[in-house]
């Protein structure tokens, strides 16, 4: 039983932390609780979708993908020139979607293909392929756009008509374009929310073919049970949650691209990149094109990372034309950390905690440094060391554990 809960401790020590992390700093921010619940859901809604772009990757053994930054790029290519020709509401949300996949996907091509020539170095490569990227998005839009290339708007370009403005103001053309469509209230939502998720449990503990134990399934079934009778408390009580209103188009997004990590890894495919992940040399001797798999996954990652930075950029209604792709491969990569995931492995449970811990901590932080020592940018200073912190601690555990089970087999060879 100690080894057990040695190991429990072990595995999940980050997020106990940052468990704890969240709790002090939602004391000590002395913030109201229904402004932390509104601006977390907010923040979940805006960052799931790019958080969930990277398991693929991590399963087939490509690591963490810093080159998400890659499709962040391509979608903000094409919502530029899109808002400059007019592009607006869901329509024009929909086309920036459908215009940026080819994109997206030639990108991710191109960055797999790399990625496929420096093997066990997949992260690094990732990362310096966003920086050279960074620098053509540079050229293109500072140099190229009003020279060579011709906008549909000029108002959008530098005043000398040579190069973007920094800032592209998204209201009355791509903002809350989907956010808008649908939304209800928080107690309505958990009700639904209740309903369909205990009917799933229901339906798990029946397939034995899907490989979910009962006890799982009565503990999905128990918690779907509790968001309905917290449902019942707050319609029955005159409070401020009752007011918060849930973008339900975005969260059945989230829900979609959540549902198609897990239902990939149960096709031929799916089952392809898990078994290039534990073990190239025997994927390959199986007769799975190893280089092709690789490539696939990151292809898919970069595409998902787009139409996330479209979803991303829609709701916080500023385009920052230099700047908004910057940090997301890191802010998002440390929310997947935080959320249990490792170098290896990476579960859709634990990329949704991880958001939820990581932004709890975001929102929280500038006034519990205020509080505490008088400066808000200290909480500012706070999260993004965490961010970088978490990236550097993860990969140092997965260092440490690959050596440790290297001596262990060299041990084993002796005896």
């Amino acid at each position: 039983m100690n080894r057990r809960i040695k190991d429990f401790l072990t595995q999940n020590i980050v997020t106990i932390v940052f468990v704890f992390l969240c709790i002090f700093g939602i004391v000590a921010s002395k913030q109201p609780l229904p402004f932390i619940a509104k601006e977390l859901i907010t923040r979940i809604g805006r960052n799931s979708f790019l958080v969930l772009s990277l398991i693929i990757p991590v399963i087939a053994g490509m690591g963490l993908n810093f080159g998400i930054t890659i499709g962040a790029m391509a979608a903000q290519i094409v919502m530029i020139f899109g808002i400059s020709y007019g592009l607006t509401g869901f329509s024009g949300f929909l086309i920036c979607v459908i215009v940026s996949t080819p994109i997206a996907a030639l990108f991710g091509y191109i960055t797999g293909k790399v990625l496929n020539k420096t093997v066990g170095q997949e992260m690094i490569t990732s990362m310096i392929m966003g920086f050279f990227a960074n620098g053509l998005y540079q050229l293109l839009f500072l140099f190229l756009v009003g020279t060579v290339i011709p906008i549909g708007n000029e108002d959008y370009l530098i005043p000398g008509g040579v190069g973007i403005v920094n800032t592209i103001d998204l209201k009355g053309n791509l903002m809350y374009a989907l956010d808008s469509l649908w939304s209800l209230k928080l107690p309505v939502f958990l009700i639904l929310l209740g309903i369909i998720g205990g009917a799933l449990s229901i339906y798990l503990t029946r397939r034995k073919e899907l490989r979910v134990s009962k006890v799982k399934a009565y503990y999905y079934l128990g918690m779907c049970l509790s968001m309905i009778v917290l449902a019942i408390v707050i319609s029955a009580t005159n409070n401020f949650y009752k007011k918060f209103d849930i973008p339900m188009v975005t969260f059945l997004f989230i829900a979609l691209i959540g549902l198609f990590n897990i239902v990939i890894f149960k096709t031929k495919v799916g089952q392809d990149f898990r078994t290039v992940g534990q073990d190239k040399h025997i994927a390959h001797v199986s007769g799975i094109n190893v280089e092709k798999r690789r490539i696939l996954s990151i292809v898919i990652s970069t595409i998902l990372a787009a139409w996330g930075q479209i979803i991303f950029l829609q709701n916080l209604g500023t385009l920052n034309t230099y700047g908004s792709h910057v940090q997301i491969s890191t802010f998002a990569i440390a929310a997947l950390l935080i959320g249990g995931a490792s170098v290896t492995r990476a579960t859709v449970g634990q990329a949704l905690l991880g958001v939820i811990l990581f932004h709890t901590l975001f929102i929280v932080s500038p006034m519990a440094g205020k509080n505490l020592f008088g400066n808000a940018q200290v909480g500012e200073y706070f999260r993004t060391f965490i961010a970088y912190g978490v990236i550097g601690l993860s990969l140092g555990l997965h260092a440490w554990k690959t050596f440790k089970a290297k001596q262990r087999k060299d041990q084993v060879d002796l005896e």
